[in-house]
């Protein structure tokens, strides 16, 4: 199937937390419209089986290319690491397709480093990706990897600068096998918003990595090679989600700078 440079770019997560990818994105891609899709009916994706979340996935590609979109941005960590395979394998000749794991595990590579942690969702941390792709490209690092599950519900709530916050995340990021760590990865796209407070909690001496400015460089780069850069005015952006509530609403302000409406997308009736 033909694409076209006008067409729009769809990116979806389990919820609102990739809207911080989308955000970044459309500040390196201003010409760029957005199609964003937040599954908030099955949020989060983190603790959900891998078959659950391969379906779920295929559902919402499907939509989204019913939108007409010449690229799918998987905006999830977890639906990166057990569903991206699936979803090139069905609609690979349909649209391009990013994910968040593969830009980062690219940048962590040529950094060099010896020793890395990674942060994420129960559902990434037991799919191995990150460790496995890491010590793919790089047989002498050595990864670290802890479940942290408590920070994506968290930062919905808007805990981000509190006593909360500091306890959880002191809890979680003094683990030993942070010890001597050079970088710490954040493979979650909730965890953009507490890139300070875990660059903080070591003192400003570990880089800490994340998917945003990364993955909208890979989605530039990628649109780029295939001639399918926009260079039209913007029509607008559209975020679906397909479970609505008000406090959806509210908490996309911590995520997305900016104003925007959530269209209710009763996708699973």
């Amino acid at each position: 199937m033909r694409k076209h440079s006008y067409q729009p770019i769809g990116i979806f997560d389990s919820g609102i937390g990739g809207l911080t990818v989308a955000n970044a994105i459309i500040r390196k891609l201003p010409q760029e419209q957005i199609i964003y899709f937040g599954d908030t009916a099955h949020v989060p994706y983190g603790d959900k089986s891998a078959d659950a979340i391969r379906y779920y996935c295929l559902r919402i590609a499907k939509f989204l290319l019913e939108k007409n979109c010449k690229m799918i941005v998987v905006a999830c960590n977890s639906a990166s690491s057990v569903a991206y395979h699936v979803l090139t394998e069905f609609f690979k000749d349909q649209a391009l397709f990013v994910n968040v794991v593969d830009p980062l595990v690219e940048a962590t590579v040529t950094k060099g480093y010896n020793k890395v942690g990674v942060i994420a969702t129960k559902a990434t941390t037991q799919s191995d990706v990150y460790p496995r792709q890491l010590r793919s490209r790089a047989p002498n690092m050595k990864v670290q990897s802890l479940a942290t599950p408590l920070l994506a519900p968290m930062i919905e709530e808007g805990y981000v600068t509190n006593n909360i916050s500091n306890v959880i995340l002191e809890n979680y990021l003094s683990d030993t096998r942070f010890t001597n760590i050079e970088a710490i990865l954040l493979a979650c796209t909730h965890y953009p918003l507490i890139h300070s407070n875990i660059s903080a909690f070591f003192d400003h001496k570990v880089d800490v990595l994340d998917s945003t400015d990364i993955v909208a460089e890979a989605v530039f780069q990628q649109l780029k090679r295939n001639e399918l850069l926009n260079h039209q005015k913007c029509n607008g952006h559209q975020f679906f989600v397909s479970d609505y509530s008000l406090s959806f609403e509210e908490t996309t302000r911590i995520f997305y700078k900016g104003e925007i409406d959530l269209e209710h997308c009763a996708l699973w009736q």
